[in-house]
């Protein structure tokens, strides 16, 4: 088999042994098909550690590698993946003394068809979330299968512009759009960069969402960009807000969660199903 940079045991102070001089990472890549949530795993060929099991594509992180690409990377080469087809979600990460393995949480956004594309793998396919109790699967995939169902989800953020920008006593009130465009350019960033689980409060170690920013009055006018879609409210930004969200939870898939520290607003969005999270989370 061919070596890279990173390959290798590593004999770690927990007393087991991990493959990945750098680590390890793993890529989860998950749909809606008909019959409910599906995922990508690989059937590891006999002669390999844990022969015979059903896992998540990857393997050992090369140097100067990040982990979410080395679990792309992974994914690409064992399972016959397309980069351009996916959608990063999340990522949770298992720290042990000397080694870690790194999940990647990802959306099916375009045409998948997994194969074996490497000696490592029996099969490699689409198998039913539902089903997968009924197969024997790796031991640390096996483990951490419970985290990682709940992790199958889009984090959506609604931003209510207004509110976040009015929070801290800057001078907004002088440049409305100004202060909007600079709030717009900060999201466009947590979209690259991510967000602690803990400060989205959902399981795992980094989330990367959807942004939804909406805006009204003198901000109407601030244009979608890096990532960060924009909708000019018509009249009432909390009206708005109510309308994309009762939009947005209609697909179960989606965690809906709105930034705002208006109570009027943060009851209306609770009583369609959608979180709210503080105006802090979002400020730059």
């Amino acid at each position: 088999m061919h070596r890279q940079p990173g390959d290798g045991w590593v004999e770690c102070g927990c007393g087991s042994r991990h493959w990945g001089l750098n680590g390890a990472a793993g890529l989860m890549l998950w749909r809606v098909g008909a019959d409910g949530v599906e995922v990508v795993l690989q059937h590891r060929a006999l002669w390999s550690h844990h022969g015979g099991t059903w896992g998540l594509p990857g393997g050992a992180i090369t140097d100067g590698e990040d982990a979410g690409d080395g679990a792309v990377r992974e994914a690409v080469e064992e399972a016959g993946l397309d980069a351009a087809g996916m959608r990063v979600w999340a990522e949770r990460s298992l720290v042990h003394p000397d080694w870690s393995y790194t999940t990647v949480v990802a959306e099916s956004v375009g045409p998948q068809e997994p194969s074996v594309s490497d000696p490592e793998s029996l099969e490699v396919s689409w198998v039913p979330m539902d089903g997968l109790d009924g197969r024997e699967l790796l031991p640390a995939f096996g483990e951490s299968l419970p985290l990682l169902r709940a992790m199958v989800r889009r984090l959506v953020l609604v931003v209510d512009a207004a509110n976040v920008v009015g929070s801290r006593p800057d001078g907004w009130w002088t440049d409305r759009a100004g202060a909007t465009t600079a709030l717009r350019d900060h999201l466009g960033a947590l979209i690259t960069d991510g967000l602690p689980a803990s400060d989205v409060e959902l399981p795992g170690d980094r989330w990367y969402p959807e942004v939804l920013l909406v805006t009204e009055g003198a901000a109407r006018g601030v244009p979608a960009a890096g990532g960060v879609d924009v909708v000019a409210a018509a009249r009432s930004g909390d009206d708005a807000i109510v309308d994309e969200v009762r939009r947005l939870v209609l697909d179960p898939v989606n965690d809906v969660a709105v930034t705002t520290a208006d109570r009027g607003l943060i009851a209306r969005v609770g009583a369609l199903g959608a979180r709210t999270l503080g105006p802090r989370l979002v400020r730059h």
